[in-house]
């Protein structure tokens, strides 16, 4: 800015100079004018005597219009200058403007061509470094490259003698496999035959015991039959109704001629584990008061023939009789 004022200081100042007197010249002119006053009418001598008032009133306003008028037209004239005079430094504003706008654009032309220069030389120096590096990371990629053939040379080499070593062993592993099958063909062969002996032995010993117990099971069920078809069976029941009728508790529900069926189940020794009755002519109370007794008379009597026992039985409860 200091620049652009020192190159055109001469036409800053007249452009001033210039802007001062026009704005003075609109001050004066304006000044004279509001103090302007209008021109005195003279009374013209007329021949007449009366004049009417409304005439008289007519002519002062029309006096005064005019007055006004004149004042418009210079109101008007000051402010058309002082347009005027804005016009102009507006003119010269833009004007300076254009030339600092212009200056400035030089400036930054030039600032921008000295970075644009740095930033080539940098550019320059970073791919010369860039070329330096690569020509090294290839130098490290070849003498890489030369040792890890070297180790794939060493590897392979192992690789092959640990191969050639394999094979030997395979070649023993195998003989060792085949040997150890046909010891182990052998050994199942003679596991196999004396498991069939064995087998043959043992469903011998079963058939035998099968047939012993067969045997056993059609003699107990001749017995029993025999024993059950006999008066020993009546006997033995008889002696369980009685000692389960001797313990029972007559509700007062019952009705005389009670009859009922009584499903009893026992187990060695007599324990009563189970009682229901089945079928019944009494109510409720005379059917839980019979279960009741069947537990009441538990252990039931042995049998006089351990082949009368039954887990189950049935038997008819009629206590009237």
């Amino acid at each position: 800015m200091r620049d652009f004022l020192r190159e055109h200081s001469w036409a800053v100042v007249v452009s001033v100079l210039l802007h001062g007197l026009l704005v003075a010249g609109l001050v004066i002119a304006a000044l004279n004018s509001a103090h302007r006053t209008p021109p005195s009418l003279q009374p013209l001598p007329i021949d007449a005597v009366v004049v009417d008032s409304q005439v008289l009133h007519a002519a002062q306003r029309a006096q005064n219009d005019r007055a006004e008028q004149e004042a418009a037209r210079a109101r008007a004239a000051a402010e058309a200058q002082a347009a005027a005079a804005a016009a102009a430094a507006k003119s010269a504003d833009e004007a300076r403007a254009a030339e600092e706008a212009k200056a400035a654009a030089e400036s930054n032309a030039k600032a921008a061509a000295a970075e644009q220069a740095k930033a080539a030389e940098q550019a320059k120096a970073a791919e010369q470094a860039r070329a330096a590096e690569q020509a090294k990371a290839a130098e490290q990629a070849r003498a890489t490259e030369q040792a890890r053939a070297a180790e794939h040379a060493k590897a392979a080499a192992a690789d092959a003698a640990r191969a050639a070593a394999a094979e030997q062993q395979r070649l023993i592993d195998a003989k060792k496999a085949a040997e150890a099958k046909q010891a182990a063909e052998a050994k199942q062969a003679a596991d196999a035959k004396q498991a069939a002996d064995a087998k043959r032995a043992a469903d011998d010993h079963a058939r035998q015991d099968r047939e012993a117990e067969l045997r056993k099971q059609l003699a107990d069920e001749e017995r029993r039959n025999s024993v059950a078809s006999g008066p020993l069976r009546d006997s033995y029941i008889a002696r369980l109704r009685n000692k389960i009728q001797s313990v029972w508790i007559k509700p007062p529900s019952a009705s005389v001629g009670l009859d009922c069926l009584v499903e009893v189940t026992q187990i060695p020794g007599g324990e009563v584990t189970g009682a229901r009755v089945t079928q019944c002519n009494g109510d409720a109370a005379a059917r839980q008061s019979i279960e009741n007794a069947v537990y009441r008379a538990s252990p039931l009597p042995d049998p006089p023939d351990p082949a009368l026992f039954e887990r189950n039985f049935v038997f008819r409860f009629k206590p009237n009789e």
